[in-house]
């Protein structure tokens, strides 16, 4: 079935991280920036660290130290927040933040917002989780005619703006890429749609959720269309949970090391209901079923992502999903594999490599016989010169 949008895909992370609580935590935010290295090395595109402040398990307070710390290190990875929380912030401040950081990193970073995603985080600092999805879009709307260069004066009940303007703006032009999250509720998608702003899509991949994905697709064209913008399918980023291995027995027995912790995670601190109950036997089997992770072989995630696009449609960019399911050797294997074997089939990295030895394993037999004329013709010149 042709797709709505068929161009090569770009890989990266998105990492919130998920890291056990038993984890050092000063060696996992090392590890965090190592990882980051290792993907540059690889070739992945991006990586999107998140914000959280509470629930032990996804550690990183702040992703734009993280984006700061990260461009030191790397050369081409493009670096991301996934995603900054909005109402937590006055919106200047946060502006003149990331627009000093799309100088520092020549333009690499990504500007991923959102609500907030734990109800315990806006809870610590008094703000109702009614009020959060209203604030996103207000500093949202504020954001946005600050990085186009605009003088804003806006009062609000949570912050009062007077002939505010960035002190330097952005390095990108017109703006550095943003990106909103969605989940569920279309909020996201006709925040998005309004600013012609990118998706970061989180959640399961099971058809049913796919098809809801595909339903706030067709609002974000709308909200899109409705403001003057074009939606873009290369700005839509799917996450997908994921561990590869050379055969699925090494897959599931990597998984199983880390499944049970991050699945106790979604019962006990993620707001949306849990994907799996916490009893069952065998998380990772459950897991696979569920169309909740692809754990398996390059052969297996080559499948499922297919799968994924046909769905929707088509998009821009695999984001995988940062948890910690496997132990840290396994993990690094996993992100190999990936790159070596599943990122050039969507990629399409070897398509004239392909065509190559296509074109030649044609004619190889006409080849053969003029190179054994050929030599036979120059063994014989040589025995006439004798």
């Amino acid at each position: 079935m042709a797709l709505a949008y068929d161009e090569p895909l770009r890989f990266g992370l998105f990492f919130a991280p998920f890291h056990s609580a038993k984890l050092n935590p000063t060696y996992a935010f090392e590890r965090d920036l190592l990882l980051t290295e290792h993907l540059d090395r690889l070739g992945y595109e991006e990586i999107w660290y998140g914000e959280h402040h509470s629930g032990a398990m996804e550690m990183v307070a702040a992703p734009e130290l993280m984006i700061a710390a990260a461009a030191q290190r790397t050369k081409y990875i493009r670096l991301g927040t996934g995603v900054k929380s909005l109402p937590y912030y006055n919106p200047f401040m946060l502006a003149e933040a990331m627009a000093q950081l799309d100088h520092m990193t020549r333009g690499r970073v990504m500007f991923g917002v959102g609500p907030g995603a734990l109800p315990s985080d806006a809870k610590m600092i008094g703000i109702p989780v009614g009020e959060l999805r209203r604030r996103m879009e207000e500093s949202l709307d504020t954001i946005v005619d600050l990085m186009h260069g605009e003088t804003v004066t806006r009062k609000t009940d949570w912050f009062d703006l007077r002939d505010a303007q960035l002190s330097v703006g952005c390095f990108s032009r017109p703006m550095m890429e943003m990106a909103v999250t969605t989940i569920r509720s279309p909020a996201g998608v006709v925040a998005a749609g309004k600013h012609g702003l990118g998706l970061l899509t989180l959640g399961p991949m099971s058809d049913a959720v796919l098809e809801h994905h595909v339903t706030n697709w067709h609002i974000y064209e709308a909200e899109c269309q409705k403001h003057g913008h074009v939606a873009d399918r290369g700005k839509w980023r799917i996450t997908l949970m994921m561990h590869i291995a050379e055969t699925r027995e090494k897959a599931y027995a990597d998984a199983a090391w880390g499944f049970p912790e991050f699945n106790n995670y979604s019962h006990d601190i993620v707001p949306a209901p849990p994907a799996i109950p916490r009893d069952t036997k065998d998380l990772v089997k459950a897991a696979i079923d569920a169309q909740v992770a692809i754990i398996g072989t390059p052969d297996d995630a080559i499948r499922e992502i297919e799968r994924v696009r046909q769905k929707l449609g088509g998009f821009g960019a695999v984001l995988l999903f940062g948890n910690d399911l496997a132990p840290w050797p396994a993990q690094q294997r996993s992100f190999e594999l990936i790159a070596e074997f599943v990122k050039p089939h969507f990629s399409r990295a070897n398509a004239l490599r392909a065509a190559s030895y296509q074109t030649t394993a044609a004619v190889i037999g006409d080849y053969r016989q003029e190179a054994g004329s050929a030599s036979a013709s120059a063994t014989d010149a040589y025995k006439a010169k004798r």
